[in-house]
Protein backbone atom coordinates (compact mmCIF):
# COMPACT_ATOMS: atom_id res chain seq x y z
CA UNK A 1 0.00 0.00 0.00
CA UNK A 2 2.68 2.41 0.45
CA UNK A 3 3.84 1.73 -2.61
CA UNK A 4 0.52 3.15 -4.06
CA UNK A 5 0.82 5.95 -1.86
CA UNK A 6 4.19 6.99 -3.01
CA UNK A 7 3.24 7.23 -6.60
CA UNK A 8 -0.11 9.13 -5.76
CA UNK A 9 2.37 11.72 -3.87
CA UNK A 10 4.65 12.07 -7.04
CA UNK A 11 2.10 12.18 -9.14
CA UNK A 12 0.52 15.28 -7.19
CA UNK A 13 3.55 17.05 -6.83
CA UNK A 14 5.12 16.86 -10.55
CA UNK A 15 1.42 17.93 -12.28
CA UNK A 16 0.65 22.39 -12.67
CA UNK A 17 -2.50 21.83 -10.81
CA UNK A 18 -4.49 23.22 -14.26
CA UNK A 19 -7.84 21.83 -14.81
CA UNK A 20 -6.34 18.90 -17.42
CA UNK A 21 -3.66 17.57 -15.30
CA UNK A 22 -6.68 17.50 -12.37
CA UNK A 23 -8.65 15.13 -14.76
CA UNK A 24 -5.93 13.08 -15.92
CA UNK A 25 -4.66 12.70 -12.29
CA UNK A 26 -8.05 11.50 -11.17
CA UNK A 27 -8.47 8.94 -13.93
CA UNK A 28 -4.93 7.56 -12.99
CA UNK A 29 -5.89 7.15 -9.03
CA UNK A 30 -9.44 5.23 -10.04
CA UNK A 31 -6.99 3.36 -12.83
CA UNK A 32 -4.87 2.57 -9.96
CA UNK A 33 -7.47 2.30 -7.17
CA UNK A 34 -9.33 -0.70 -9.71
CA UNK A 35 -6.15 -2.06 -10.34
CA UNK A 36 -5.51 -2.13 -6.91
CA UNK A 37 -8.54 -3.53 -5.32
CA UNK A 38 -8.07 -6.47 -8.38
CA UNK A 39 -5.09 -6.99 -7.18
CA UNK A 40 -5.76 -7.81 -3.50
CA UNK A 41 -9.30 -9.42 -4.42
CA UNK A 42 -7.22 -12.01 -6.23
CA UNK A 43 -5.03 -12.60 -3.67
CA UNK A 44 -7.24 -12.40 -0.68
CA UNK A 45 -8.97 -16.11 -2.11
CA UNK A 46 -7.08 -17.64 0.95
CA UNK A 47 -5.41 -20.12 -1.62
CA UNK A 48 -9.01 -21.27 -3.29
CA UNK A 49 -8.43 -23.36 -6.38
CA UNK A 50 -8.58 -21.98 -9.84
CA UNK A 51 -11.63 -22.83 -12.15
CA UNK A 52 -10.80 -25.45 -14.72
CA UNK A 53 -9.41 -25.13 -17.95
CA UNK A 54 -10.75 -23.87 -21.06
CA UNK A 55 -11.07 -22.04 -24.44
CA UNK A 56 -10.85 -18.07 -24.46
CA UNK A 57 -14.52 -16.75 -24.65
CA UNK A 58 -15.09 -13.56 -27.03
CA UNK A 59 -16.60 -10.27 -25.35
CA UNK A 60 -20.12 -10.82 -23.79
CA UNK A 61 -21.21 -13.58 -25.73
CA UNK A 62 -18.63 -16.75 -24.84
CA UNK A 63 -17.41 -19.24 -26.66
CA UNK A 64 -19.42 -19.42 -29.53
CA UNK A 65 -18.22 -22.78 -31.29
CA UNK A 66 -20.24 -24.06 -28.60
CA UNK A 67 -23.48 -23.84 -31.17
CA UNK A 68 -22.05 -26.81 -32.97
CA UNK A 69 -24.50 -29.46 -33.80
CA UNK A 70 -21.86 -32.32 -33.55
CA UNK A 71 -21.70 -31.65 -29.15
CA UNK A 72 -20.33 -35.17 -28.05
CA UNK A 73 -17.32 -34.79 -31.27
CA UNK A 74 -16.77 -31.20 -29.78
CA UNK A 75 -16.69 -32.43 -25.81
CA UNK A 76 -14.33 -34.99 -26.54
CA UNK A 77 -11.73 -32.78 -28.75
CA UNK A 78 -12.22 -29.99 -25.95
CA UNK A 79 -11.14 -32.85 -23.10
CA UNK A 80 -8.15 -33.75 -25.37
CA UNK A 81 -6.94 -30.50 -25.76
CA UNK A 82 -7.95 -29.59 -22.00
CA UNK A 83 -7.85 -32.69 -20.10
CA UNK A 84 -11.20 -34.77 -18.05
CA UNK A 85 -12.71 -31.24 -16.61
CA UNK A 86 -13.08 -28.50 -18.28
CA UNK A 87 -15.26 -25.35 -18.28
CA UNK A 88 -16.66 -23.08 -21.45
CA UNK A 89 -18.68 -19.67 -20.64
CA UNK A 90 -21.75 -18.30 -22.89
CA UNK A 91 -23.00 -15.07 -21.78
CA UNK A 92 -23.09 -14.95 -18.45
CA UNK A 93 -23.13 -18.41 -17.81
CA UNK A 94 -20.48 -20.67 -16.89
CA UNK A 95 -20.35 -24.40 -17.75
CA UNK A 96 -18.30 -27.43 -16.47
CA UNK A 97 -17.92 -30.88 -18.23
CA UNK A 98 -16.70 -33.74 -16.49
CA UNK A 99 -15.52 -36.49 -18.55
CA UNK A 100 -14.10 -39.16 -15.99
CA UNK A 101 -15.55 -41.53 -14.01
CA UNK A 102 -13.04 -40.56 -11.12
CA UNK A 103 -14.41 -37.20 -10.96
CA UNK A 104 -17.91 -38.06 -11.82
CA UNK A 105 -17.87 -40.02 -8.40
CA UNK A 106 -17.51 -36.71 -6.72
CA UNK A 107 -20.40 -35.19 -8.28
CA UNK A 108 -22.19 -38.13 -8.18
CA UNK A 109 -21.31 -40.05 -4.64
CA UNK A 110 -19.01 -37.92 -2.83
CA UNK A 111 -20.52 -34.30 -3.10
CA UNK A 112 -24.13 -35.65 -4.11
CA UNK A 113 -25.99 -33.55 -2.27
CA UNK A 114 -24.36 -30.50 -2.98
CA UNK A 115 -24.57 -31.23 -6.91
CA UNK A 116 -28.13 -32.01 -6.76
CA UNK A 117 -30.12 -29.31 -7.81
CA UNK A 118 -30.64 -28.91 -11.34
CA UNK A 119 -29.83 -26.67 -14.28
CA UNK A 120 -33.16 -25.08 -14.79
CA UNK A 121 -33.38 -23.55 -18.42
CA UNK A 122 -36.25 -21.85 -19.70
CA UNK A 123 -37.57 -24.52 -21.09
CA UNK A 124 -37.85 -26.83 -18.26
CA UNK A 125 -39.12 -24.85 -16.00
CA UNK A 126 -41.93 -23.82 -18.40
CA UNK A 127 -43.09 -28.11 -19.02
CA UNK A 128 -42.46 -29.11 -15.00
CA UNK A 129 -45.13 -26.11 -14.04
CA UNK A 130 -42.14 -24.11 -12.84
CA UNK A 131 -40.27 -27.21 -11.29
CA UNK A 132 -42.62 -28.71 -9.82
CA UNK A 133 -41.73 -32.50 -11.01
CA UNK A 134 -39.16 -35.41 -10.27
CA UNK A 135 -37.09 -34.39 -13.28
CA UNK A 136 -36.23 -30.79 -13.21
CA UNK A 137 -37.07 -29.78 -9.53
CA UNK A 138 -34.04 -28.64 -7.07
CA UNK A 139 -33.11 -30.64 -4.68
CA UNK A 140 -35.71 -29.90 -1.63
CA UNK A 141 -38.72 -31.52 0.02
CA UNK A 142 -41.06 -31.41 -2.98
CA UNK A 143 -38.85 -33.60 -4.77
CA UNK A 144 -38.22 -35.90 -1.81
CA UNK A 145 -41.93 -36.64 -1.65
CA UNK A 146 -42.37 -36.97 -5.36
CA UNK A 147 -39.66 -39.31 -5.48
CA UNK A 148 -41.03 -41.56 -2.56
CA UNK A 149 -43.90 -41.89 -3.85
CA UNK A 150 -43.40 -42.70 -7.46
CA UNK A 151 -40.76 -45.45 -6.49
CA UNK A 152 -42.70 -46.45 -3.80
CA UNK A 153 -46.39 -46.45 -5.57
CA UNK A 154 -45.09 -47.52 -9.17
CA UNK A 155 -41.88 -49.07 -8.93
CA UNK A 156 -42.15 -51.12 -6.04
CA UNK A 157 -41.93 -55.01 -6.60
CA UNK A 158 -45.33 -55.78 -5.58
CA UNK A 159 -46.62 -52.97 -7.35
CA UNK A 160 -44.53 -54.20 -10.83
CA UNK A 161 -45.78 -57.35 -10.39
CA UNK A 162 -49.56 -56.48 -9.94
CA UNK A 163 -48.96 -53.97 -13.20
CA UNK A 164 -47.45 -57.26 -15.07
CA UNK A 165 -51.29 -57.72 -16.58
CA UNK A 166 -51.23 -54.59 -18.62
CA UNK A 167 -47.50 -55.31 -19.99
CA UNK A 168 -48.40 -58.58 -21.36
CA UNK A 169 -52.09 -57.58 -22.72
CA UNK A 170 -50.51 -54.51 -24.80
CA UNK A 171 -47.42 -56.22 -26.05
CA UNK A 172 -49.58 -59.45 -26.76
CA UNK A 173 -52.02 -56.79 -28.80
CA UNK A 174 -48.29 -55.62 -30.73
CA UNK A 175 -47.46 -59.23 -31.59
CA UNK A 176 -50.91 -59.37 -33.32
CA UNK A 177 -50.69 -56.47 -35.04
CA UNK A 178 -47.16 -57.29 -36.07
CA UNK A 179 -48.16 -60.48 -37.33
CA UNK A 180 -50.68 -58.67 -39.60
CA UNK A 181 -48.22 -57.08 -41.31
CA UNK A 182 -45.60 -60.10 -42.58
CA UNK A 183 -43.80 -59.43 -45.51
CA UNK A 184 -44.24 -55.66 -45.32
CA UNK A 185 -42.56 -52.66 -43.49
CA UNK A 186 -42.82 -51.79 -39.59
CA UNK A 187 -41.41 -48.64 -38.19
CA UNK A 188 -39.94 -50.12 -35.12
CA UNK A 189 -40.07 -46.71 -33.12
CA UNK A 190 -43.18 -45.86 -34.38
CA UNK A 191 -44.76 -49.07 -32.53
CA UNK A 192 -43.41 -49.52 -29.57
CA UNK A 193 -44.05 -45.75 -28.75
CA UNK A 194 -47.77 -46.82 -28.89
CA UNK A 195 -47.60 -49.80 -27.09
CA UNK A 196 -45.86 -48.03 -24.33
CA UNK A 197 -48.31 -45.00 -24.30
CA UNK A 198 -50.91 -47.95 -23.58
CA UNK A 199 -49.65 -49.57 -21.10
CA UNK A 200 -48.23 -46.25 -18.70
CA UNK A 201 -51.99 -44.83 -19.76
CA UNK A 202 -53.69 -47.80 -17.91
CA UNK A 203 -50.86 -47.61 -15.67
CA UNK A 204 -51.78 -43.98 -14.35
CA UNK A 205 -56.24 -44.43 -15.58
CA UNK A 206 -56.90 -47.80 -16.15
CA UNK A 207 -59.96 -47.43 -13.41
CA UNK A 208 -61.75 -44.00 -15.28
CA UNK A 209 -64.63 -44.76 -17.33
CA UNK A 210 -64.03 -43.99 -20.89
CA UNK A 211 -60.73 -45.66 -20.77
CA UNK A 212 -60.53 -46.99 -24.42
CA UNK A 213 -61.10 -42.55 -25.66
CA UNK A 214 -58.48 -41.58 -23.15
CA UNK A 215 -55.74 -44.24 -24.80
CA UNK A 216 -56.88 -42.86 -27.98
CA UNK A 217 -56.48 -38.79 -26.71
CA UNK A 218 -53.32 -39.21 -25.15
CA UNK A 219 -51.52 -41.54 -27.38
CA UNK A 220 -51.53 -38.94 -30.10
CA UNK A 221 -51.66 -36.34 -27.73
CA UNK A 222 -48.22 -37.50 -26.16
CA UNK A 223 -47.09 -38.60 -29.67
CA UNK A 224 -47.54 -35.07 -31.00
CA UNK A 225 -46.13 -33.24 -27.63
CA UNK A 226 -43.39 -35.89 -26.87
CA UNK A 227 -41.55 -34.62 -30.71
CA UNK A 228 -42.23 -30.89 -30.11
CA UNK A 229 -40.64 -31.01 -26.67
CA UNK A 230 -37.44 -32.72 -28.36
CA UNK A 231 -37.58 -30.08 -30.97
CA UNK A 232 -37.71 -26.89 -28.12
CA UNK A 233 -35.62 -28.21 -25.60
CA UNK A 234 -32.73 -28.47 -29.09
CA UNK A 235 -33.29 -24.90 -29.55
CA UNK A 236 -30.64 -22.31 -28.86
CA UNK A 237 -32.08 -20.13 -26.47
CA UNK A 238 -30.09 -16.98 -25.73
CA UNK A 239 -32.18 -16.78 -22.21
CA UNK A 240 -30.48 -19.07 -20.71
CA UNK A 241 -27.19 -17.59 -21.36
CA UNK A 242 -28.40 -14.42 -20.52
CA UNK A 243 -31.02 -14.77 -17.48
CA UNK A 244 -31.81 -10.92 -17.51
CA UNK A 245 -33.28 -11.46 -20.96
CA UNK A 246 -36.04 -14.48 -19.70
CA UNK A 247 -38.67 -12.17 -18.77
CA UNK A 248 -38.51 -11.24 -22.61
CA UNK A 249 -38.53 -14.36 -23.94
CA UNK A 250 -37.14 -13.42 -26.82
CA UNK A 251 -37.17 -16.80 -29.03
CA UNK A 252 -40.57 -17.44 -27.75
CA UNK A 253 -39.03 -20.70 -25.95
CA UNK A 254 -40.87 -20.54 -22.85
CA UNK A 255 -43.82 -19.41 -24.77
CA UNK A 256 -43.69 -22.48 -27.18
CA UNK A 257 -43.04 -24.74 -24.58
CA UNK A 258 -46.12 -23.80 -22.36
CA UNK A 259 -48.37 -24.54 -25.44
CA UNK A 260 -46.81 -27.83 -25.17
CA UNK A 261 -47.48 -28.43 -21.62
CA UNK A 262 -51.48 -26.91 -22.18
CA UNK A 263 -52.25 -29.67 -24.48
CA UNK A 264 -51.84 -32.16 -22.18
CA UNK A 265 -52.58 -29.86 -18.97
CA UNK A 266 -56.71 -30.45 -20.33
CA UNK A 267 -55.97 -33.85 -20.83
CA UNK A 268 -54.61 -34.53 -17.38
CA UNK A 269 -56.80 -31.57 -15.62
CA UNK A 270 -60.13 -34.03 -17.37
CA UNK A 271 -58.73 -37.11 -16.05
CA UNK A 272 -58.20 -36.04 -12.60
CA UNK A 273 -61.93 -34.34 -12.46
CA UNK A 274 -63.46 -37.54 -13.90
CA UNK A 275 -62.44 -39.49 -11.17
CA UNK A 276 -63.37 -37.08 -8.72
CA UNK A 277 -66.74 -37.00 -9.99
CA UNK A 278 -66.64 -40.96 -10.04
CA UNK A 279 -65.16 -41.17 -6.47
CA UNK A 280 -68.11 -38.90 -5.31
CA UNK A 281 -71.04 -40.49 -6.66
CA UNK A 282 -69.14 -44.21 -5.72
CA UNK A 283 -69.26 -42.16 -2.14
CA UNK A 284 -72.56 -41.32 -2.37
CA UNK A 285 -73.79 -45.03 -2.92
CA UNK A 286 -71.84 -46.24 -0.67
CA UNK A 287 -70.00 -48.52 -3.14
CA UNK A 288 -66.56 -49.74 -1.95
CA UNK A 289 -63.25 -48.84 -4.34
CA UNK A 290 -63.27 -52.36 -6.57
CA UNK A 291 -60.06 -53.56 -7.57
CA UNK A 292 -56.42 -52.11 -7.64
CA UNK A 293 -56.05 -48.71 -7.44
CA UNK A 294 -54.17 -46.88 -10.55
CA UNK A 295 -51.92 -44.47 -9.88
CA UNK A 296 -54.59 -41.52 -10.04
CA UNK A 297 -56.34 -42.95 -7.27
CA UNK A 298 -53.03 -43.04 -5.14
CA UNK A 299 -52.57 -39.78 -6.31
CA UNK A 300 -55.96 -38.03 -5.02
CA UNK A 301 -55.71 -40.22 -2.33
CA UNK A 302 -52.54 -37.88 -1.14
CA UNK A 303 -54.38 -34.95 -2.40
CA UNK A 304 -56.85 -35.70 0.87
CA UNK A 305 -54.11 -36.03 3.49
CA UNK A 306 -53.61 -33.31 5.74
CA UNK A 307 -49.52 -34.24 6.33
CA UNK A 308 -46.25 -33.29 4.80
CA UNK A 309 -47.33 -36.29 1.80
CA UNK A 310 -50.00 -34.18 0.75
CA UNK A 311 -49.82 -33.22 -3.27
CA UNK A 312 -51.78 -30.41 -4.54
CA UNK A 313 -52.98 -30.36 -8.10
CA UNK A 314 -50.05 -29.01 -9.77
CA UNK A 315 -47.66 -31.51 -8.51
CA UNK A 316 -50.12 -34.40 -9.37
CA UNK A 317 -49.75 -33.58 -13.08
CA UNK A 318 -46.70 -32.54 -13.07
CA UNK A 319 -45.80 -36.18 -11.69
CA UNK A 320 -48.10 -38.04 -14.51
CA UNK A 321 -46.11 -35.41 -17.30
CA UNK A 322 -43.04 -37.32 -15.97
CA UNK A 323 -44.77 -40.59 -16.56
CA UNK A 324 -45.83 -39.98 -19.88
CA UNK A 325 -43.20 -38.06 -21.52
CA UNK A 326 -40.10 -39.41 -20.25
CA UNK A 327 -41.59 -42.88 -19.89
CA UNK A 328 -42.18 -43.16 -23.80
CA UNK A 329 -39.99 -41.31 -25.43
CA UNK A 330 -36.86 -42.87 -23.84
CA UNK A 331 -37.74 -46.64 -23.90
CA UNK A 332 -38.74 -46.75 -27.65
CA UNK A 333 -35.85 -44.42 -28.74
CA UNK A 334 -33.66 -47.70 -26.75
CA UNK A 335 -35.70 -50.47 -28.54
CA UNK A 336 -34.95 -48.86 -31.89
CA UNK A 337 -31.54 -48.27 -30.90
CA UNK A 338 -31.24 -51.91 -29.62
CA UNK A 339 -33.40 -53.77 -32.78
CA UNK A 340 -30.59 -51.51 -35.47
CA UNK A 341 -27.52 -52.68 -33.69
CA UNK A 342 -28.81 -56.74 -33.40
CA UNK A 343 -30.07 -56.86 -36.78
CA UNK A 344 -26.76 -55.19 -37.91
CA UNK A 345 -24.66 -57.46 -36.17
CA UNK A 346 -25.93 -60.89 -37.39
CA UNK A 347 -23.82 -62.98 -34.81
CA UNK A 348 -25.46 -61.07 -32.00
CA UNK A 349 -28.93 -61.84 -33.77
CA UNK A 350 -28.08 -65.91 -33.63
CA UNK A 351 -27.13 -65.59 -29.83
CA UNK A 352 -30.17 -63.89 -28.75
CA UNK A 353 -32.77 -65.61 -30.50
CA UNK A 354 -30.87 -69.32 -29.76
CA UNK A 355 -31.36 -67.43 -26.05
CA UNK A 356 -34.87 -66.85 -26.43
CA UNK A 357 -35.27 -70.91 -27.83
CA UNK A 358 -33.87 -71.87 -24.66
CA UNK A 359 -35.40 -70.03 -22.49
CA UNK A 360 -39.08 -69.75 -23.52
CA UNK A 361 -39.24 -72.16 -26.23
CA UNK A 362 -40.85 -72.26 -29.70
CA UNK A 363 -44.06 -73.38 -28.42
CA UNK A 364 -44.19 -70.33 -26.27
CA UNK A 365 -45.24 -66.84 -26.03
CA UNK A 366 -42.67 -64.53 -24.07
CA UNK A 367 -43.24 -64.18 -20.00
CA UNK A 368 -42.28 -61.45 -17.94
CA UNK A 369 -40.98 -64.47 -15.45
CA UNK A 370 -38.56 -65.71 -18.37
CA UNK A 371 -37.07 -62.18 -18.42
CA UNK A 372 -34.38 -62.41 -15.55
CA UNK A 373 -33.20 -65.88 -17.03
CA UNK A 374 -32.34 -63.97 -20.47
CA UNK A 375 -29.00 -63.00 -19.78
CA UNK A 376 -27.54 -62.38 -23.24
CA UNK A 377 -30.35 -60.13 -24.22
CA UNK A 378 -29.61 -58.20 -20.85
CA UNK A 379 -26.15 -57.59 -21.65
CA UNK A 380 -27.08 -56.95 -25.38
CA UNK A 381 -29.64 -53.87 -23.94
CA UNK A 382 -26.50 -52.74 -21.64
CA UNK A 383 -23.97 -52.70 -24.85
CA UNK A 384 -26.31 -50.50 -27.23
CA UNK A 385 -26.94 -48.24 -24.33
CA UNK A 386 -23.20 -48.21 -23.59
CA UNK A 387 -22.59 -47.12 -27.11
CA UNK A 388 -25.69 -45.11 -27.34
CA UNK A 389 -27.08 -43.65 -24.23
CA UNK A 390 -30.22 -42.18 -24.68
CA UNK A 391 -29.29 -39.03 -22.49
CA UNK A 392 -25.74 -38.44 -23.61
CA UNK A 393 -24.70 -35.88 -20.89
CA UNK A 394 -27.65 -36.91 -18.49
CA UNK A 395 -29.93 -34.25 -17.11
CA UNK A 396 -27.81 -31.04 -16.28
CA UNK A 397 -26.66 -30.39 -12.76
CA UNK A 398 -26.18 -27.13 -10.64
CA UNK A 399 -23.86 -26.45 -7.48
CA UNK A 400 -25.85 -25.32 -4.58
CA UNK A 401 -22.92 -23.98 -3.08
CA UNK A 402 -18.99 -23.57 -4.22
CA UNK A 403 -17.30 -26.73 -4.64
CA UNK A 404 -14.08 -28.26 -5.59
CA UNK A 405 -14.02 -31.01 -8.05
CA UNK A 406 -10.60 -32.51 -9.49
CA UNK A 407 -8.45 -29.75 -7.81
CA UNK A 408 -10.92 -27.00 -9.61
CA UNK A 409 -13.19 -24.66 -7.74
CA UNK A 410 -16.63 -24.90 -9.50
CA UNK A 411 -18.73 -22.31 -8.37
CA UNK A 412 -21.95 -22.28 -6.78
CA UNK A 413 -24.93 -22.08 -9.80
CA UNK A 414 -23.21 -22.89 -12.53
CA UNK A 415 -24.31 -25.51 -14.74
CA UNK A 416 -22.40 -29.02 -14.46
CA UNK A 417 -22.28 -31.97 -17.56
CA UNK A 418 -21.75 -35.81 -16.95
CA UNK A 419 -20.13 -36.51 -20.53
CA UNK A 420 -21.48 -40.06 -20.10
CA UNK A 421 -21.36 -40.74 -23.88
CA UNK A 422 -17.12 -40.17 -23.61
CA UNK A 423 -16.96 -42.44 -20.38
CA UNK A 424 -18.76 -44.91 -22.39
CA UNK A 425 -16.46 -45.08 -24.92
CA UNK A 426 -13.01 -44.58 -22.97
CA UNK A 427 -10.17 -47.06 -24.06
CA UNK A 428 -8.92 -46.42 -20.75
CA UNK A 429 -12.30 -48.15 -19.28
CA UNK A 430 -13.23 -50.25 -22.16
CA UNK A 431 -11.42 -52.91 -24.81
CA UNK A 432 -12.17 -52.01 -28.41
CA UNK A 433 -15.08 -49.70 -26.94
CA UNK A 434 -16.41 -48.61 -30.82
CA UNK A 435 -17.32 -52.59 -30.92
CA UNK A 436 -20.39 -53.73 -30.42
CA UNK A 437 -19.88 -56.61 -28.19
CA UNK A 438 -22.87 -57.38 -25.35
CA UNK A 439 -19.99 -60.26 -24.13
CA UNK A 440 -18.22 -57.69 -22.14
CA UNK A 441 -21.72 -57.42 -19.69
CA UNK A 442 -21.42 -61.13 -19.06
CA UNK A 443 -18.33 -61.15 -17.56
CA UNK A 444 -18.97 -58.10 -15.19
CA UNK A 445 -21.79 -57.15 -12.51
CA UNK A 446 -22.86 -53.86 -14.69
CA UNK A 447 -26.30 -52.82 -13.35
CA UNK A 448 -28.78 -49.44 -14.33
CA UNK A 449 -28.24 -47.87 -10.76
CA UNK A 450 -25.14 -46.44 -11.67
CA UNK A 451 -22.98 -48.53 -9.01
CA UNK A 452 -20.30 -48.66 -11.30
CA UNK A 453 -19.11 -44.90 -12.89
CA UNK A 454 -17.77 -46.29 -16.20
CA UNK A 455 -21.83 -47.79 -17.09
CA UNK A 456 -24.58 -44.99 -16.28
CA UNK A 457 -26.70 -44.55 -18.48
CA UNK A 458 -29.66 -43.53 -16.44
CA UNK A 459 -27.58 -41.31 -13.99
CA UNK A 460 -26.55 -42.30 -10.45
CA UNK A 461 -26.90 -41.01 -6.90
CA UNK A 462 -29.94 -39.04 -5.81
CA UNK A 463 -30.57 -37.66 -8.99
CA UNK A 464 -31.09 -41.56 -10.91
CA UNK A 465 -33.62 -41.77 -12.99
CA UNK A 466 -36.96 -42.78 -10.58
CA UNK A 467 -38.30 -44.73 -13.79
CA UNK A 468 -35.25 -46.85 -14.51
CA UNK A 469 -36.80 -50.53 -13.17
CA UNK A 470 -40.21 -49.92 -15.29
CA UNK A 471 -38.40 -48.88 -17.94
CA UNK A 472 -35.98 -51.97 -17.72
CA UNK A 473 -38.40 -54.34 -17.38
CA UNK A 474 -40.63 -52.97 -20.35
CA UNK A 475 -37.64 -52.63 -22.74
CA UNK A 476 -36.77 -56.47 -22.08
CA UNK A 477 -40.00 -57.55 -22.59
CA UNK A 478 -41.35 -56.37 -25.97
CA UNK A 479 -37.60 -56.49 -27.44
CA UNK A 480 -37.88 -60.38 -26.26
CA UNK A 481 -41.30 -60.57 -27.93
CA UNK A 482 -40.07 -59.02 -31.11
CA UNK A 483 -36.91 -61.30 -31.18
CA UNK A 484 -39.10 -64.23 -30.61
CA UNK A 485 -42.02 -64.44 -32.06
CA UNK A 486 -40.05 -62.68 -35.66
CA UNK A 487 -37.21 -62.66 -37.96
CA UNK A 488 -36.72 -59.11 -39.00
CA UNK A 489 -34.58 -57.48 -42.18
CA UNK A 490 -34.64 -54.58 -43.97
CA UNK A 491 -36.08 -53.33 -47.19
CA UNK A 492 -34.86 -54.48 -50.33
CA UNK A 493 -31.87 -51.73 -51.11
CA UNK A 494 -31.69 -50.61 -47.75
CA UNK A 495 -28.36 -50.64 -45.39
CA UNK A 496 -27.81 -50.47 -42.11
CA UNK A 497 -27.19 -47.03 -40.42
CA UNK A 498 -26.54 -46.26 -36.90
CA UNK A 499 -26.31 -42.55 -37.03
CA UNK A 500 -27.68 -40.74 -34.90
CA UNK A 501 -28.82 -37.19 -33.85
CA UNK A 502 -28.20 -34.86 -30.98
CA UNK A 503 -30.68 -32.78 -28.84
CA UNK A 504 -31.30 -33.31 -24.94
CA UNK A 505 -31.79 -36.84 -26.01
CA UNK A 506 -29.88 -38.66 -28.56
CA UNK A 507 -31.96 -40.51 -31.04
CA UNK A 508 -31.56 -42.51 -34.34
CA UNK A 509 -31.17 -39.99 -37.58
CA UNK A 510 -33.33 -41.95 -39.53
CA UNK A 511 -36.34 -44.33 -38.26
CA UNK A 512 -35.49 -48.02 -38.37
CA UNK A 513 -37.93 -49.58 -40.81
CA UNK A 514 -37.76 -53.36 -40.62
CA UNK A 515 -40.12 -56.24 -42.70
CA UNK A 516 -40.62 -59.12 -40.08
CA UNK A 517 -41.35 -62.39 -41.10
CA UNK A 518 -42.92 -65.57 -39.02
CA UNK A 519 -40.81 -67.36 -36.69
CA UNK A 520 -43.17 -69.37 -34.79
CA UNK A 521 -44.55 -72.22 -36.27
CA UNK A 522 -48.24 -72.10 -34.83
CA UNK A 523 -50.40 -69.49 -35.62
CA UNK A 524 -51.97 -69.74 -32.56
CA UNK A 525 -49.21 -68.27 -30.45
CA UNK A 526 -49.58 -64.50 -32.34
CA UNK A 527 -53.12 -64.26 -31.50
Amino acid sequence: MSRLNNLVSWLWQESDHNELQVLFLTISLLILAISWYKFRLSNSSNGAPPLPPGPRSFPIVGYLPFLSPDLHKQFTDMARTYGPIFKFKLGSKLYVVINTPELAKVVVRDQDEAFSDRDQSVAALAISYGGQDIIFSKNNPNLRKLRKLFVHEIQSSKNLKASGSFRKDEVRKTIKNVFGKIGTIVDIREMVFNTETIVLTRLICENTRDNKAINRNLGAEIDMVASNIVKIFGRVNLSDFFPSLARFDLQGVERDMKMQLNNLDKLFSGIIEDRIESNFKRSQDEVEYEGKKDFVQILLDHNEEKDVTSLNMIQMKALLMNVMIAGTDTTATTVELAMATIMQNHNVMKRVQEELVEIVGLSNTVEESHLPKLHYLDATIKETLRLYPIVPFLVPRSPSKTCTVGGYTIPKGCTIFLNVWSIHRDPRYWDQPLEFNPERFLTNKWDFKGNNLTFFPFGSGRRLCAGVMLAEKMVMFILASLLHSFDWKLPKGEEHDLSEKFGIVLKKKEPLIAIPSKRLSDASLYM
